[in-house]
């Protein structure tokens, strides 16, 4: 057998392991906000810069538009975004959060740090690690996405 295609030593299985288990660990606190994970993504990049291009939210996001399109419409009809055409450019669509989705930042702050903190804290790392790990997967990131 071949020790490279042993489960236990592939790092692209810990990642997808974490990820699963993080976003498992956030869905009750956004599931009581009344988002989902993709969602509270696209909120994320709206709350950092609000009125933003589709092609812009998925840039940022690492996705396609074709993805990102039907989760902000599904977002559209819940009432947190509202999508308008472009001024200078009729074919794009600009985003902008609502006013419901502009009170979700302050109920996501007041939930979401705390309820992840509080599920993480029988973990043994420190925040510069978390600091240090997320500059790692940073890198890793960069170098797949070329």
């Amino acid at each position: 057998m071949h020790t490279e295609l042993q489960l236990d030593n592939q790092v692209c299985f810990r990642l997808y392991t974490a990820t699963r288990l993080i976003t498992q660990a956030y869905t009750p606190i956004l599931t009581a906000l009344g988002i989902t994970y993709p969602q509270y993504l696209v909120l994320m990049v709206l709350w950092e810069k609000d009125n933003q291009p589709v092609n812009d939210i998925a840039h940022r996001l690492l996705l396609e538009t074709n993805t990102v399109t039907p989760l902000l419409q599904r977002m559209e009809k819940l009432g947190i975004v509202s999508r308008r055409k472009g001024e200078q450019d009729k074919r794009q669509q600009i985003v902008s959060l609502t006013p419901k989705g502009k009170e979700l930042e302050e109920e996501a702050f007041a939930q979401i740090p705390s309820g992840m903190g509080e599920k993480l804290s029988a973990c043994p790392l420190k925040f510069e690690d978390y600091q240090r790990l997320a500059q790692e997967l940073d890198s890793i990131i960069k170098t797949l996405k070329k």
